[in-house]
């Protein structure tokens, strides 16, 4: 190659290329990391004592749970291998969005989570945020993750249960807000936990004073603290330590490809919502008038066409530990989502390739909406990506690339997974 088109190469990737270290993360207290990393794993917080937040963010699966549409209530077992349930406990759909990624969530540039962006950091409702709950979350929350956490307990199909089987889903039917005194009353009154937050937090003057308000900021501390990644190959390469050869080639492509358009910045992420053209399948994310089975992504939360099947960008670092991938997790394979970059439209996905447990119930639902003609025609019409050449080897040269963001201890966490929780129950 020409030495000065090469030089422009690597200026350009090196002018791309921003590195993170401890100090870019929300502070936390370990205290209170402690108590979230207990509750993360306690099925006390779910409608029927039955699921945790760990139980589809494992750190036996790197923070996820390597389905592509995850089994929540009702299910049995942990990662790929869990199961629908049985009889009354059977799950009655599946969750319609893929597991997202915990790593870096405490980093200080997230402004904005899940698929949809349905959470943000905001004053327009006078406590910190933009929510779901609008002004029914509670003041008091420090952190956008902590936030977050607050949510799952309150989704029927992924903690809360079904209507008649527990006080909680009652309450939350009336009001997105009165589930959560439920939940707290249920922490704060198991002594240990009680004892523990009594400790941790000043205000805090005896079990009783605990809230929802304080179990979130505790399972908020722990997983900012918990999911920080910056010691990945590249990231020593920022450094000056060279990448082996095929991860360079591949650094080369991807910063100079329109790959690092969205993928931007130090957690390779532009915060922002793109329609890709994922296939379709699950049961989708309905909405109270829309009960086609899809998912319209950003417009859910927006209610505006122009955001019509556009989802978050996914960051990047630790990709390689946290398929399958995309917004319901369609393709199992980091060399099959950068296809699907390439070739906006491609009709090679078949639906062997979605990891979906067996739910012979469900399997009705499943693929229905790849049979709507006009629903696909809507949503290949949508697509933004342009098609670009990458040959089989450039395409490995990427994957070797989104290879070397992984973390060298991303597997080793500094807390891992608590053999045991203070409610006694059973820990997945």
């Amino acid at each position: 190659m020409h030495t000065a088109l090469l030089g422009l190469i690597l200026g350009a990737g090196m002018a791309a290329a921003q590195g993170i270290g401890p100090d870019d993360y929300i502070p936390t207290d370990p205290d209170q990391a402690r108590i979230g990393q207990l509750l993360f794993y306690d099925k006390i917080l779910s409608g029927n004592r039955n699921i945790s937040c760990g139980t589809c963010h494992h750190h036996d699966h790197a923070g996820g749970d390597g389905l592509s549409l995850g089994i929540g209530e009702g299910g049995v077992g942990v990662g790929p291998e869990r199961t629908a349930g049985t009889g009354a406990d059977a799950i009655r759909k599946r969750i319609p969005r893929n597991a997202p990624s915990l790593w870096n969530l405490g980093h200080n540039s997230i402004d904005i989570l899940f698929h949809d962006g349905r959470l943000t950091v905001s004053d327009i409702y006078g406590n910190g945020f933009d929510s779901p709950a609008e002004e029914w979350l509670p003041e008091g929350l420090d952190s956008l993750v902590a936030a977050q956490a607050l949510f799952p307990m309150t989704a029927q199909f992924e903690m809360m249960g079904n209507l008649g089987e527990n006080d909680i889903v009652g309450a939350v039917h009336n009001r997105i807000d009165r589930g959560w005194p439920i939940i707290a009353k249920r922490v704060r009154t198991v002594p240990e936990y009680g004892q523990m937050f009594v400790q941790a937090f000043d205000h805090v003057a005896e079990p009783g004073d605990v809230t929802i308000v304080e179990i979130g900021n505790s399972l908020g501390a722990f997983i900012i603290s918990e999911w920080q990644s910056y010691d990945s190959p590249y990231d020593k390469w920022l450094t000056g330590t060279p990448l082996p050869e095929d991860a360079e080639r591949g650094r080369q492509l991807f910063f100079n490809n329109r790959c690092a358009s969205c993928h931007a910045g130090p957690l390779f992420t532009d915060q922002s919502f793109h329609a890709i053209g994922l296939p379709a399948f699950g049961p989708g994310r309905t909405r109270r008038w829309d009960q086609i089975s899809r998912d319209v992504g950003r417009m859910a939360e927006t209610n505006l066409l122009v955001d019509a099947y556009k989802f978050r960008t996914p960051s990047l670092r630790n990709v390689a530990l946290t398929a399958p991938y995309g917004h319901n997790g369609a393709y199992p394979t980091l060399a099959g989502i950068i296809r699907h970059h390439a070739i906006p439209g491609d009709t090679s996905w078949t639906p062997d390739m979605a990891n979906l447990p067996d739910v012979p119930w469900l399997t009705a639902v499943d693929f229905a909406i790849r049979e709507d003609g006009a629903e696909m025609a809507r949503q290949a019409a949508a697509i933004e990506l342009r098609p670009i050449s990458l040959s089989d080897d450039d395409i490995a040269d990427l994957v070797a690339f989104l290879n070397a963001l992984t973390g060298e201890t991303a597997l080793t966490r500094p807390m891992g997974r608590p053999r045991n929780v203070p409610s006694g129950l059973p820990v997945d």
